[in-house]
């Protein structure tokens, strides 16, 4: 199936279909789903879960993860880019002591709910950190947080914040200033990019299936966390957070080649962060862990801060949002927009890029990148 036939098969309007055309795949395949069902349910009413399908030897010695929905709505490309898999690729493609666990939604929340953070209000990219130790500090988040995510959403007030924020901009620069917004904070619940004060329920079930399939067994893990929001639009930006020079960035580059790029290093979209998920993984697997986020643009960061502050301001601001009310449809109609643009052309390039990175991986997973090849 080409590409532009398979965005049109795979992108779904909203989580309940993604889940339910992933079931549906996974049950074409014969291939039986394990649910993780979230305390929560979504806006109509819907289950929520995390639901995982084993494609392969059950002892394979080399493993690929694919996770959509780390941030929750961000999970529509992570979802398309896996039901296309399966479709099209599946079992049958697997080389040899290979298999791949695809992990649907492991935010299903910030799916269901149009929301780039979990149900407890923490971005789940930062949440893998040691709440038993001090918590890392953002001192620039300290001097902005009024103005990310302010009390109201007048054009007054968003006026003078946004001119707090070009001010600390035009005494810090970009790179500080994008720190201080998204690079991680723990102290602000209702503010963007707070990584929580205890893991989340999402943390915990990413650990837990770890163990359930027995990962921390396996010779070799790769890891594509698919992700929206940086860099230019459709472009899917392999970045590898693991330590510069570690086996595990060498091994990314191996595999993936020169488009790999690493925050630590500035080669990045994307900045030095705390609490990301690359964390978790090497702790729960050390050397054996390959992963890259793959992260595909949409629009420039200072839409992203708009929407995101909206988001906040109204889940702060409401007890119990109304998903139907007109302020609701806005505000998640935005987000929806802009995590997730409803252009074919950006589809497009969503699975195209989905199905290079995967075979890529496979193929570094199975011993012949490649890349290396090619060189």
């Amino acid at each position: 199936m080409d590409p532009v036939t398979a965005a049109k098969a795979y992108f779904s309007k909203d989580y309940a279909e993604a889940r339910q055309r992933f079931l549906e795949l996974c049950n074409q395949s014969g291939v039986a789903v394990r649910d993780y069902v979230n305390p929560n349910v979504g806006p109509s009413g819907e289950v929520l879960a995390t639901d995982t399908a084993w494609f392969g030897p059950r002892d394979a010695g080399k493993v690929m993860v694919q996770v959509s929905a780390t941030h929750g709505a961000e999970g529509f490309p992570g979802s398309a880019a896996q039901c296309d898999w399966i479709a099209n690729q599946g079992a049958a493609s697997l080389p040899a002591d290979v298999a791949c666990l695809v992990v649907h939604a492991i935010n299903p929340y910030g799916f269901a709910w149009l929301r780039r953070v979990t149900e407890e209000g923490v971005d789940l990219n930062r949440n893998f950190v040691d709440f038993n130790a001090p918590l890392p500090e953002n001192p620039g988040y300290d001097e902005l947080a009024d103005v990310l995510v302010p009390q109201s959403l007048d054009a007054e007030t968003l006026a003078a914040s946004d001119r707090r924020i070009e001010d600390y901009r035009a005494r810090h620069g970009d790179e500080q200033l994008m720190i201080a917004r998204s690079g991680g904070q723990y102290k602000y619940a209702g503010g963007v990019f707070f990584g929580g004060r205890a893991p989340t329920w999402s943390r915990q079930t990413l650990e837990t299936l770890v163990a359930d399939y027995d990962l921390a067994a396996r010779e070799l893990v790769g890891v594509v966390d698919f992700h929206t929001g940086l860099g230019p639009f459709g472009y899917g930006e392999p970045i590898c957070g693991h330590a510069p020079e570690s086996i595990n960035v060498k091994r990314a580059k191996r595999w993936y080649g020169q488009s790999v790029t690493e925050p630590a290093l500035g080669t990045s979209s994307s900045v030095e962060k705390t609490g990301l998920a690359e964390f978790g993984w090497h702790g729960l697997l050390g050397d054996a862990i390959t992963m890259v986020a793959l992260e595909y643009g949409t629009y420039p960061p200072g839409n992203g801060l708009r929407v995101l502050r909206a988001d906040h301001w109204l889940h702060n601001t409401h007890n119990a949002v109304d998903w139907q009310a007109p302020v609701t449809r806005e505000i998640k109609q935005a987000i929806r927009d802009h995590f997730s643009p409803d252009s074919i052309d950006w589809q497009e390039m969503i699975i195209f890029r989905a199905r290079q990175i995967l075979r890529q991986g496979f193929a570094g997973l199975a011993g012949r990148p490649e890349i290396e090849a090619i060189v």
